[in-house]
């Protein structure tokens, strides 16, 4: 990883919301209509706080049919504590 995509994983993690999705998704993968549901935001807020998150490298979104799965990518995660204890 970069110093760009440490910086990215740190913008996303800037945000309480953002810090919540990231805590529900350490227990399970789940779907957006899951996610929404711990919540009191509408989809198109979900959407934008889930883009910041996947294009951080630090959430995995997998596409099954009309669902997307989002899941933490451990390696990503992984390397980012890395940085954290070096």
């Amino acid at each position: 990883m970069t110093d760009s995509d440490y910086a990215r994983i740190c913008k996303a993690l800037g945000d309480g919301i953002r810090i919540k999705i990231f805590n529900i998704l350490k227990k399970d993968k789940l779907t957006a209509y899951k996610i929404l549901g711990k919540f009191d935001i509408t989809q198109p807020t979900l959407s934008y706080h889930m883009r910041i998150l996947t294009q951080s490298g630090l959430i995995n979104a997998q596409k099954d049919g009309r669902w997307t799965y989002y899941s933490i990518d451990q390696t990503a995660l992984e390397d980012f504590l890395d940085f954290l204890k070096s």
